[in-house]
Parts: C-alpha cells; sequence; structure tokens
C-alpha cells in the first residue's frame, strides 16, 4: 500500500509537470508562456532569462507581470558586453502589456500599447536593467498576445558607411523617424545587405531604404537635399537601417583633408 501511495504521488507530480509545461516553452534565444498560470494571483512576477543575441518573446493571455533578462552569449565582464544595446520591435497585434525598463525598482516606459501597435522600434543601454512587462487591467479574458523581437547590438559597431544622394521621402508616419530611399554611388562598408547592387555604368548604383530622424529636418516633397550627395553612417537594428543625421558629403571632405594636412586623421578614405 504504501509503494502504491509513493507511486501516485510520482504520477500526480509528473501531471503537475506537464500541465505547468504546457503553458510555456523556452529555450537560450526565445520565450513562450501564457498570463493563465497567474490567473489565480494575478500580481505574480515571473523571470525570465534570455542569453541569445537576438530571439524573440510571445506571452499569451498577459497577466501581472514578467521580469525579462537579456544576457549576451560572451563574457559579462567583457568591454564588449559593456556597451551593448537591446533594441525591440512589437509584433504587429502585440497588445495586453506595457513594456518598461526597470532597475532597482524604477521604471521608465520603453514601450506604450499604442506604440506596439504603430511597429514603434526602440532601443535601451542593456545596462539599465532588465524589461519588466507589465499586463494592462481587463475584465475579459479576450485573447491579448504580447509580442516582440529583440536583437543586442553594439553602440560602437557602425555598419556601413556609404556616399550617395536622398531619392525620396518614402513614409513619414512616425513621430520620431521617416524612411528615406538612398541611390548610392558608392558602398564603402556595409556587414548586411542593406544595399543592393542596381547596375549602371562605371561603377553603377546602390539603392536601398534607412530610418533617419525626424530632427534632421527632412522634408516631404522636392528639396534641395535630392541634388546633394551624402556621407551616410549608421547601424543596422532588426534589419532596418538606421542612420544620423549625415554630413555633406563636400563638408565631410573640407574636414578629412584639413586632418590630413594637420596630421591628426586615424584613417584614410579613397
Amino acid at each position: 500500500m504504501r509503494m502504491f501511495s509513493t507511486l501516485l504521488s510520482l504520477l500526480l507530480s509528473a501531471v503537475c509537470l506537464v500541465r505547468s509545461g504546457a503553458q510555456y516553452s523556452s529555450d537560450q534565444c526565445n520565450w513562450r508562456g501564457s498570463g493563465l498560470t497567474h490567473e489565480s494571483h494575478s500580481r505574480d512576477v515571473e523571470q525570465v532569462y534570455l542569453r541569445c543575441g537576438e530571439g524573440s518573446l510571445e506571452w499569451l493571455y498577459p497577466t501581472g507581470a514578467i521580469i525579462v533578462n537579456l544576457r549576451p552569449n560572451m563574457d559579462p565582464s567583457g568591454r564588449a558586453s559593456s556597451n551593448l544595446h537591446a533594441c525591440l520591435r512589437p509584433r504587429a497585434d502585440s497588445s495586453g502589456a506595457s513594456v518598461y525598463v526597470e532597475r532597482a525598482g524604477r521604471l521608465r516606459l520603453l514601450l506604450s500599447q499604442e506604440e506596439q501597435a504603430a511597429g514603434r522600434v526602440r532601443c535601451f543601454w542593456l545596462q539599465e536593467g532588465a524589461l519588466f512587462v507589465e499586463a494592462a487591467a481587463h475584465r475579459d479574458i479576450g485573447r491579448r498576445v504580447t509580442a516582440f523581437q529583440y536583437e543586442l547590438v553594439s553602440a560602437g559597431d557602425v555598419v556601413r558607411v556609404v556616399k550617395g544622394s536622398m531619392q525620396s521621402i518614402e513614409e513619414y508616419n512616425d513621430e520620431e523617424q521617416a524612411t528615406v530611399v538612398v541611390s548610392c554611388s558608392r558602398v564603402y562598408r556595409q556587414k548586411r545587405r542593406v544595399f543592393l547592387f542596381a547596375g549602371g555604368r562605371g561603377y553603377g548604383r546602390w539603392t536601398g531604404r534607412m530610418k533617419i530622424p525626424r530632427e534632421c529636418g527632412m522634408q516631404m516633397g522636392q528639396g534641395a537635399w535630392q541634388e546633394e550627395e551624402f556621407l551616410f553612417t549608421g547601424a543596422v537594428r532588426l534589419g532596418e537601417a538606421w542612420l544620423g543625421c549625415a554630413p555633406r558629403y563636400k563638408d565631410f571632405l573640407q574636414v578629412y583633408q584639413a586632418s590630413l594636412k594637420a596630421g591628426s586623421n586615424p584613417c584614410h578614405i579613397e
């Protein structure tokens, strides 16, 4: 009888493990869970650890909150890991929770529900802390999913240097940036295929799309900027090219040549 009780106890434990395991799945890069496990105590906070350069998170029926700890797949004491930023892109149907950066009990809003619906990409310095994903209060149990992709990028990793002109502003429905179509006469460096070769005589042309901050002052329609050549530098985040305000190429050349004469220029550009 005692052996039967022991076997029954083990069987019940196994069933409980299967039931709880069915609520989530996880590996080093991705996590998928359900807020239904928080239904009876909606203030529960679950810790999630992701140790990968990129991946995804999907939280079904968000209830309570989860803390997402993003860790690089490298020596955490190394200099490279201290310069990392994490970038998040919400899925088109992401809703039901807000995303904060949390450190020492303080929260900074990173992605509101409205920004998730608009597909905003947001980045933060990894040393700021963990992500605190807090579910909004709902009376019904409708199907909601909070989901996003993430990628860890080095703050000092410039992944492209190109010379070219801006052909058109394709989108300006974001309060912070626009999508610009760029035609390049020269690609000095790129790690990913952001700019594709379009053919042509001589060197040919390269084309690509980039995000540019609104503060750079670009306007829809025709402008003098279409007749200028610029030197573009920036980084690729979640497959999209992000740009800072680009200097005119002729202005860059003046500074570059002056530094050459002064012997203070550490690099050479052909």
